[in-house]
């Protein structure tokens, strides 16, 4: 008899429904030059909304040296690399987009991919096969894509306690002293805002002759001098090994970079299959983030108005009585605790009030912990924060009297 290949699929989709964290996909189109407004298509019909989850916290991706830089890039090479970075992938753009990024974070070099998770998961696969027995401490709430690539590694992995300098350290303690160590760690944890103790987590490196592997996704362009991040922000940029980006958030276009010194770039690159083996970014996107880059290295606008931006929406919501979670960073998260009310605000926000923002449940963030997230932007106005705020207060009084009843 067969196996019973549909129903075993069709059973695994069933329980992620039953549970309220089957994900459906908004189908969006921003408006250039208007964003946050987008038209929502469902249905055969458009509707305009606001949106409220991007992670283009800048707005880059809607800046016009961006978008000029990408029609120029595209009239001077076409659309696509042509290849790998070893078969005709690697154009000047590239080049110079990888000199630009190793200035902005004061290292040697530095090196792009398709896309932060592949960089995560390419860097800390291939340091574990080229450093025998490297132990590698992670904490707790780290990213999907430190966590494969730490798993790829097949090493030794330790996890500490979220932001917990003495659980990293009893663990630092227990290992070999001689024995090759790694901490990998995230700036500014995506879902919760929290800021990691970078300076600590240095201290406790040199002290056990640990590399340090911070992951300033969520961060760069947004945090420190000239957008260079929270080690940055934190004066302890030199005592980093390797930086970890994205080019797809405060950036505003797509891509992944790390940022480290010459000689561990060139073995990343020289050993990696996730970067081997991968058709290049295209030269249009690279013009972009160059674009994107520099500006944001003498800009401080656009940070200033994003900061400015969330701090007034955490305070409407808390004088709201909406529970706002404890967020110190420019993420706004807000507590909801189950997955299937976390989808149903969600939905009734987009289509009751054209406001979009994606619920946030396991296993991006724990169970019972599940939360709608919200990234204010330069161009959220006051008007769209108060409109936000009062259909929170309607969808959330109706929720709850629903529960109650």
């Amino acid at each position: 008899m067969a196996f019973p290949y549909s129903s075993k699929l069709r059973d695994a989709l069933s329980g992620l429904r039953r549970e309220g964290r089957y994900r459906v996909f908004a189908d969006l189109v921003r408006r250039r030059g208007k964003y946050p407004s987008a038209d929502f298509h469902a249905g055969g019909a458009k509707k305009p909304i606001t949106v409220w989850c991007s992670n283009d916290y800048l707005c880059m991706g809607q800046h016009p040296k961006v978008i000029a830089a990408m029609h120029a890039a595209i009239d001077q090479t076409g659309a696509g690399s042509g290849g790998t970075r070893n078969i005709s992938g690697t154009t000047h753009y590239h080049v110079e987009l990888e000199a630009e990024l190793a200035d902005l974070h004061g290292k040697e070099a530095a090196l792009l991919f398709t896309s932060g998770f592949v960089s995560n998961d390419a860097t800390l696969a291939t340091l574990a096969k080229l450093l025998p027995g490297l132990v590698v401490f992670s904490d707790e709430l780290n990213h999907a894509s430190m966590i494969e690539g730490i798993k790829h590694g097949g090493g030794e992995k330790r996890i500490f306690k979220h932001n917990d300098m003495a659980d990293l350290e009893a663990q630092l303690n227990s290992v070999d002293p001689s024995a090759p160590k790694l901490i990998a760690f995230e700036a500014v944890y995506s879902m919760d805002g929290h800021f990691a103790p970078v300076t600590s987590i240095c201290d406790l490196a040199d002290k056990y002759g640990a590399l340090t592997y911070i992951d300033e996704v969520h961060s760069v362009g947004l945090y420190g001098p000239r957008g260079a991040g929270v080690a940055a922000r934190d004066g302890v940029m030199g005592r980093i090994d390797i930086v970890e980006g994205t080019l797809a958030k405060a950036f505003g276009v797509m891509g992944g970079y790390i940022a480290a010194s010459a000689e561990i770039v060139d073995c990343v690159r020289s050993f990696a299959p996730g970067f081997i083996f991968t058709t290049s970014i295209a030269p249009s996107l690279a013009g972009g983030i160059l674009a994107s880059v520099r500006h944001l290295k003498e800009s401080e606008a656009e940070r200033q108005a994003l900061h400015e931006r969330a701090a007034r929406l955490k305070r409407l919501m808390t004088e709201a009585g909406l529970p706002a979670m404890d967020s110190p960073s420019h993420i706004v998260p807000l507590f909801v605790g189950d997955a299937v009310l976390c989808k149903a605000v969600s939905d009734e926000l987009l289509s009751e009030h054209g406001i979009y923002v994606q619920p946030i449940n396991f296993p991006t963030v724990p169970r019972g912990t599940e939360r709608l997230r919200f990234t204010p932007g330069p161009f959220h106005t006051d008007e769209m924060m108060d409109e936000l705020v009062r259909a929170l207060d309607v969808v959330w009084t109706a929720r709850r009297l629903k529960r109650a009843a």
